[in-house]
């Protein structure tokens, strides 16, 4: 496979290309742009797509080798759908990726992909792009060997799309590749194996961020403690490797506007403490800090394109091990609300995190909205499976943006209720509240727990367990980590935080 691949935009097509990429409408011999490439080839369109059963439809596909007339080595006709179709941003992206997918499998070195739609616009054109550069990514960098076929592949592809005469094509690809980076930073720090991403080094490449104008704060267990964050710091007592709270600022708007807040679950990995999971898939532990990872990709994603928002990230970094000096069962913590946790079960940590984080937070940031992100319980996984993430608020208007941005982007949330029934959940006979409230609800009463520290302030919590790895493959990810959270918080952001009036 190659290794980099870069994309560029052209009014015309260029004239030689190892591959030319031309689309046909459902039904429909090719027009335009496609038809002029087409005509030169000499061939019998109709004849052609009969014998091969082409309609148009999507997934249809000509491959035509070495065409006469042309000087491209390869003519690829793909199936676009239905004419005048207009496409959202989601297919737009989508389509990118499927488009990925047969360049790929060609081998081709130098691209044209050539655009003739009726509807195209320059957003659209920068989905496609971002498509593309999301089904490229791989994770592949501790293989030494690879016996995968695609490895033999150029080690650099050339993409040239042609769509004629758009206004701001470039600018749009430009800020739409400042999400897509944001999301594989995020899929590569899931990726990444735990021996390798601990808590510091989470923070380091967290830290990496300041070279783009991101403010970066990084506080140590001592920081912690005087600030009695000691609900969090019970989860990391487990382990040699020391906790971290990493702070993130962007300040992209006017000074003193209040801040949107996001906050990251980051347990680097989570054996469940001395309530040990069970041996099977435990590995996949590595990938319980893909909230803290959305986060960290979200920061990105707002300081390249430079967003006209002040936005916090928090991220409690720690890992959940079993030793002598582990918290157990029946421990009660001190949080740094005051509030006081009977620990039934070490193994429901993450929330025993974020319950700091976000106390932390909104106490020192004031912000207008929180948001918390979080691979948090596996009853998530089974109610929604991997189509959804899970949503939760105390804002009836936050939970419609949310909601509505995660339809635009693609990423999407499904809300779920939260009630004085579901509080009796997590009721505790010895301190305020118990951090497990059983297996019946449980997604719902790891809500109800958190929203303990939210001190009121107009919160969502969106659980990722489903969402945040292990899903499986899609047009735009064949990654174990999806880096699921940068494009719904990012568009969230836009459409609610940078559109909005004053």
């Amino acid at each position: 496979m190659p290794r980099e691949l870069a994309i560029s935009f052209a009014q015309q097509p260029r004239r030689t290309s190892a591959l030319t990429v031309i689309y046909v409408a459902e039904d429909k011999s090719p027009e335009g742009r496609a038809g002029e490439i087409w005509a030169r080839t000499g061939l019998d369109f109709q004849r052609i797509a009969a014998s091969a059963g082409f309609g148009g439809r999507p997934g249809n596909a000509l491959d035509i080798i070495a065409p006469q007339g042309l000087e491209s080595d390869r003519l690829l006709v793909l199936g676009r759908g239905g004419q005048g179709d207009a496409l959202s941003d989601t297919a737009w992206c989508d389509r990118g990726g499927s488009l990925w997918a047969r360049i790929e499998a060609t081998r081709a070195a130098t691209v044209t992909v050539v655009l003739d739609e009726p509807k195209l616009s320059a957003r659209g054109v920068a989905e496609l792009a971002a498509g593309m550069r999301l089904r490229h990514y791989r994770f592949d960098k501790y293989r030494t060997a690879s016996g995968d076929a695609r490895s033999a592949g150029p080690e650099t592809v050339e993409v040239t799309i042609s769509a004629g005469r758009l206004e701001g094509v470039d600018a749009a690809i430009a800020d739409r590749d400042a999400v897509v980076e944001g999301t594989l930073l995020a899929r590569t720090l899931v990726n990444e194996p735990p021996n390798v991403l601990g808590p510091v080094e989470f923070a380091s490449q967290a830290n990496g961020l300041a070279d783009l104008g991101v403010a970066i704060e990084v506080l140590t267990p001592e920081d912690m403690d005087k600030l009695g964050m000691g609900a969090l710091l019970a989860v990391a007592k487990g382990s040699e490797r020391p906790a971290r709270l990493v702070v993130m600022q962007w300040n992209g708007a006017r000074k003193g506007d209040a801040p949107v807040a996001f906050v990251g679950k980051g347990v680097v990995f989570d054996t469940g403490g001395i309530s040990i999971k069970p041996g099977a898939s435990m590995q996949d532990m590595k990938g319980d800090m893909g909230g803290a990872a959305a986060v960290t990709g979200l920061m990105k994603a707002l300081a390249l394109r430079k967003a006209r928002v002040n936005a916090v990230g928090v991220i409690g970094l720690v890992e959940n091990m079993p030793d002598g000096k582990a918290y157990r069962p029946g421990d009660i913590l001190t949080a740094m609300s005051g509030k006081t946790i009977e620990v039934i079960n070490t193994d429901a940590e993450g929330r025993l995190v974020l319950a700091d984080a976000l106390w932390y937070t909104q106490d020192r940031f004031k912000p207008r909205a929180m948001i918390d992100l979080a691979t948090l319980t596996g009853a998530m996984l089974v109610a929604l499976g991997h189509d959804h993430a899970g949503l939760f608020s105390n804002d009836d208007t936050l939970a419609g943006q949310l909601q509505a941005a995660g339809m635009a982007s693609g990423e999407k949330v499904w809300r779920l209720p939260m009630g004085p029934a579901y509080e009796k959940l997590i009721e505790s006979r010895f301190a305020d509240i118990k951090n497990a409230g059983g297996r019946p609800a449980g997604s719902i009463s790891a809500a109800q727990f958190l929203q303990h520290f939210t001190n009121g302030v107009p919160w969502g919590h969106i659980d990722i367990a489903g969402t945040g790895f292990g899903a499986p493959n899609s047009e735009i990810n064949t990654s174990w980590s999806s880096g699921f959270g940068v494009a719904l918080l990012d568009r969230f952001v836009r459409e609610t935080c940078e559109n909005r009036e004053g």
